[in-house]
């Protein structure tokens, strides 16, 4: 028996794509080029594609593995991720070159804007980890438009208004896409949702590629968080140090993590979903906190907490945001991206105090650093809501509640055939 609402991608999912497709291939017809001065071009290449290979390993296989740990869900974790990355990767280098529009009449294509277009397309997958297996692809092409979109605006913001560096501008990708996805999460709530869904589990096999995932992720956040030290920093020594400070935050969190989850549990074992995630918090907190991070004792302090925060988060708080606030959050983005980057935001905050050579520096900093966490919250949340109320229209037809966590609604199992 066919799935209730899985004839209605043929005409929703085909013209979305087709439409937004040929408009993103207008657009760099008339309003895009390569990076024509040959030095600059060799210079990128020789210094960012080995990063950026990496950088484009983790969004691609890493979220796309990461997304897979649901029994029967894999198909789809994976297909969309590789569907939604390659239209948003596209949407997010001409948002980030209108301004260089503005000011050379081209956007123009290197190295660097790859970079940082793969970290935005990062930033929406996040958030789409909070509503995975309820949402349709319709839902999640117009979740990562929407939130890149947002994501962009706030760095733009931030940059502007508060004169904040860049590199501190991106690296709040995962507090961004955390919190725009718990809104969309709340908005999207499904009756019933109390009790855990019946395919809402992990079996053997999607467990493992799922650690697969994490495995990929781990390997390669030290590029991730070091690759575009370098627009900020001239010093290629910040740069190495970037790496060497997440390396050690890495491997402090997946000992932290794997310690704390035998002790949270009532019979004494290891959490897969903690080794799939939470072992991946100390990169995300070191990201945040990167600038003020000097001493390696430091780095592996920070990987300590954020793990711990991140365990407890995932075994204690993730059900009582589902009980107490309706927002059933799938991936557990705010304990693994989340709370992590508060906690980064927080030691970069105090780093930066401590360093600072007077009072009136000191409190002028630490003005303008709770205003860029204020103002990254309230744009992602508003924005999260507004995206949440415009995916309830029927006209997008969401998920029927009894085919949530189901690949049968979207793909083709020819073994079925002769059953439909």
């Amino acid at each position: 028996m066919a799935p209730q609402h899985a004839q209605s991608l043929r005409f929703r999912l085909p013209p979305l794509l087709f439409f937004l497709q040929t408009g993103f291939i207008v657009v760099f017809i008339f309003n895009v080029d390569i990076e024509q001065n040959v030095q600059t071009k060799q210079h990128a290449f020789n210094n960012y594609y080995s990063e950026f290979q990496d950088v484009h390993v983790m969004v691609i296989l890493g979220f796309g593995f990461l997304a897979t740990f649901l029994v029967r869900y894999s198909f789809s974790g994976a297909g969309f991720t590789l569907l939604v990355a390659a239209m948003a990767v596209q949407w997010a280098v001409i948002l980030n070159g209108v301004e260089s529009m503005y000011d050379r009449g081209k956007i123009w294509i290197n190295m660097r804007s790859l970079v940082v277009a793969e970290m935005c397309t990062a930033s929406s997958l996040i958030a789409i980890g909070a509503v995975l297996g309820k949402t349709n692809p319709v839902h999640l092409l117009l979740i990562a438009l929407l939130e890149i979109s947002g994501f962009v605006l706030n760095g733009w913001l931030l940059q502007t208004f508060l004169k904040v560096q860049f590199l501190n501008t991106i690296m709040l990708l995962h507090i961004f896409g955390a919190f725009f996805g718990l809104m969309l999460s709340w908005v999207l709530y499904r009756q019933g949702s109390e009790q855990l869904h019946e395919k809402e589990k992990i079996d053997r096999k999607t467990g493992l590629f799922s650690v697969m995932g994490t495995l990929f992720l781990w390997m390669f956040w030290p590029s991730f968080n070091s690759v575009l030290v370098e627009v900020d920093h001239l010093d290629r020594g910040r740069s190495l140090r970037a790496v060497y400070s997440t390396y050690l935050a890495l491997a402090v969190s997946a000992v932290t993590a794997a310690g704390f989850s035998v002790l949270t549990s009532p019979q004494g074992k290891l959490n897969l979903f903690h080794i799939q995630r939470c072992t991946l918090a100390g990169g995300v907190a070191i990201g945040v906190a990167m600038s003020a991070v000097h001493l390696p004792w430091v780095a592996m302090a920070i990987g300590f907490a954020a793990a711990l925060i991140s365990t407890l988060g995932s075994r204690y708080i993730k059900p009582l945001m589902l009980l107490a606030f309706e927002c059933h959050d799938t991936c557990g983005v705010l304990s693994v991206h989340g709370l992590p980057g508060i906690l980064g935001w927080m030691v970069q905050l105090l780093l930066q105090i401590a360093d600072s050579d007077d009072l009136t520096t000191a409190v002028r900093f630490a003005v303008f650093h709770i205003c860029t966490l204020l103002i990254t919250l309230s744009l992602s949340m508003s924005l999260g809501l507004i995206t949440g109320f415009l995916l309830k229209c029927n006209f997008w037809r969401p998920t029927h509640n009894k085919k949530c966590f189901d690949d049968q609604a979207f793909w083709e199992f020819p073994h079925q055939a002769g059953k439909r």
